[in-house]
């Protein structure tokens, strides 16, 4: 489960893997050092900026951030 992040500050992709049971809010940007965060209404920042959503999102749950 990898999903390449990209920063809209510089550009720079980098291809991590996704953490399956948690959200993952921030992620520094490994070309320019800027912290990334989720666009409003996105629950990570691998639905923001990555090639493919996080896992919750992929499986059809509505949020990976909810609690039942």
């Amino acid at each position: 489960m990898k999903s390449t992040l990209y920063c809209p500050e510089c550009g720079h992709k980098e291809t991590e893997a996704m953490p399956t049971d948690s959200c993952q809010w921030f992620y520094e940007c490994k070309g320019c050092g800027v912290l990334l965060k989720p666009k409003k209404g996105d629950c990570c920042v691998f639905c923001s900026y990555g090639s493919v959503p996080c896992p919750p999102i992929q499986q059809g749950t509505s949020s990976c951030c909810t609690s039942s």
